[in-house]
């Protein structure tokens, strides 16, 4: 799968968007893609924990990559998505996680430097997806913001006693 093949435009309901998510990380993978932000208050009902889902990340996973998670609370991963949080333990030197103070400020979106996917309403998991220029600016904005109010969460590792 390309860029140009992933879906363009409106989607609706959780199995279309579980599959958008799926659909992006396999082409990240297969087209090298360099960077990506994964953002959402909580990931609780994203396919992270799904074995082709971490099969993706593995592959996507090389040199010069680089990725950040962006979330109000992390809870729900650790949780829900072990398989997600033992790819983020082995990869933690290209993956940067940062929380944001509120869940309201944290968009539910994918940004990649040529396509995005946001859900405009994550209840109904309703949004629109596409490659186009003014989307992934528009995108990267409002993330950038999320960004600059953030800091550093979910670790890696967690020292202890």
């Amino acid at each position: 799968m390309t860029a140009g093949a992933l879906p363009q435009g409106r989607f609706d309901g959780r199995t279309a968007f579980a599959q958008l998510v799926r659909d992006a990380l396999a082409c990240a993978a297969a087209e090298g893609w360099r960077e990506l932000i994964l953002s959402d208050p909580s990931f609780a009902d994203w396919p992270l924990g799904e074995r082709a889902v971490a099969d993706s990340l593995q592959a996507w996973s090389r040199g010069g990559r680089r990725c950040v998670l962006l979330a109000w609370r992390y809870d729900e991963v650790r949780r829900l998505h072990p398989r997600f949080v033992s790819w983020r333990q082995t990869w933690s030197h290209i993956v940067e996680a940062r929380g944001c103070p509120s869940a309201d400020e944290v968009p539910s979106a994918i940004w990649s430097p040529g396509w995005v996917m946001q859900r405009l309403d994550p209840d109904r998991c309703t949004g629109v997806a596409g490659a186009e220029p003014e989307r992934r600016v528009a995108l990267r904005e409002l993330l950038d913001e999320c960004l600059q109010k953030s800091s550093p969460a979910f670790p890696a590792t967690t020292l202890g006693l």
